[in-house]
């Protein structure tokens, strides 16, 4: 491929980074504080520059492991959920002290499969992270090892960093590791290996060239990259994958210099989530509007408000993909709905202001936002 990372990078506004356990600990020393500050000092000066950034950072248990007098991981599990519950204390103290030595807000979000499995909670999830970040705090997140068996046991943070990805709609994954990036083979074994600057995210013969287990601190292998590259690419995310220790990576990525191995996402961010809600074959249910809304949604590109809507149709949750009909029942577009169909039929004809008095709380003032909108092919 020709393409390089100069304007998928440079461009990228809401970046999720994610830093592995042998970077974060040193090779299972105790946390790295230098490297972190490093890592801290980099994403404050991109958060200033704009963009929004999301930490998701692996080392609990290996700084548990530190702490307790370890020398090797063990495997039952609740000494794994014992060495996370210790070290996820000095994880976020770590992070917490050095974004605010760079004037930076930090919150800490523990998340498991089943926060993002769960559609309602999912959508917490998204939303609260969404919250933050519009207040200009960065968000450390990192597996809730302390309460779940699946994820310490299979999972890595590669995948939990491609879902946070897909979770918030980011531009980019960064994943910073201790490889350069891929090569076309194990430069160990193979000394004809080639390093992979650029190619397609999903492309099968880059899961060939990256077989080979992880470090006896961490999970992950370059595998666990490639499929996390290839998860981030189904909501149009690209994917870095460098050297963690690289000076001032983050800001040199930022402004598109090639370093590590750039993963291209072959669909585009809002293309990829309005093909997935044009290719839903099954809705749960329907909302029929007046003439003014579907002149609002259809011709102008507004978000679906719910004044405008004059029937609710079907039984749906938050989330679930809606159809948008107009006076006739033709399809004009369809959409995430931002409430359920019991609570769309109660604020159904009245102005966005009156929801919290409707439904005792506001989700969001429009029942679909524009961004989750995608028109129908009708007239």
């Amino acid at each position: 491929m020709t393409t390089d990372n100069s304007t998928i990078l440079r461009d990228a506004r809401r970046i999720v980074v994610k830093v592995g356990s042998s970077l974060v600990t040193n090779e299972g020393r105790g946390l790295d504080e230098q490297a972190i500050g490093e890592w801290c000092r980099q994403l404050s000066a991109l958060v200033r520059e704009g963009r929004e950034l999301i930490m998701v950072s692996s080392g609990a248990i290996a700084e548990g492991m530190k702490r307790l007098g370890w020398q090797q991981r063990p495997k039952a599990l609740n000494e794994l959920q014992a060495a996370a519950a210790v070290g996820q204390m000095g994880l976020a103290q770590m992070y917490e002290t050095q974004l605010r030595h760079n004037g930076l807000g930090s919150a800490q979000v523990l998340l498991t499969h089943a926060d993002l499995a769960d559609r309602e909670r999912y959508l917490n999830a998204r939303s609260t992270l969404l919250t933050l970040l519009s207040h200009g705090v960065l968000p450390v997140i990192n597996e809730n090892d302390t309460v779940v068996n699946d994820e310490i046991k299979f999972g890595d943070n590669d995948t939990l960093g491609a879902l946070v990805a897909n979770l918030v709609e980011a531009d980019a994954l960064i994943i910073l590791t201790d490889q350069k990036g891929l090569y076309s083979a194990d430069p160990r074994l193979d000394p004809s290996a080639t390093f992979v600057h650029t190619a397609l995210a999903g492309d099968a013969q880059l899961e060939a060239m990256a077989g080979g287990a992880g470090s006896s601190i961490g999970k992950g292998g370059m595998i666990t990259k490639i499929l996390a590259a290839k998860r981030a690419a189904g909501s149009g995310a690209s994917t870095v994958i460098a050297w963690g220790r690289e000076t001032d990576v983050l800001l040199r990525l930022a402004k598109g210099e090639a370093i590590g191995t750039l993963l291209v996402a072959p669909t585009q961010k809002q293309q990829a989530r309005k093909q997935w809600m044009a290719d839903h074959l099954q809705l749960r249910g329907s909302i029929t509007v007046d003439k003014g809304a579907v002149d609002k949604v259809r011709k102008e590109g507004k978000s679906l408000l719910p004044i405008g809507m004059t029937a609710v149709e079907g039984e749906f949750s938050r989330g679930e993909v809606i159809a948008i009909l107009d006076p006739q029942g033709v399809e004009i577009a369809r959409g995430l709905a931002n409430y359920a169909s019991a609570e769309a039929r109660l604020i159904c004809r009245k102005p966005s202001g009156e929801i919290d008095a409707s439904l005792g709380y506001i989700a969001e003032p429009e029942m679909v936002h524009r961004d989750n909108l995608v028109l129908s092919l009708t007239p």
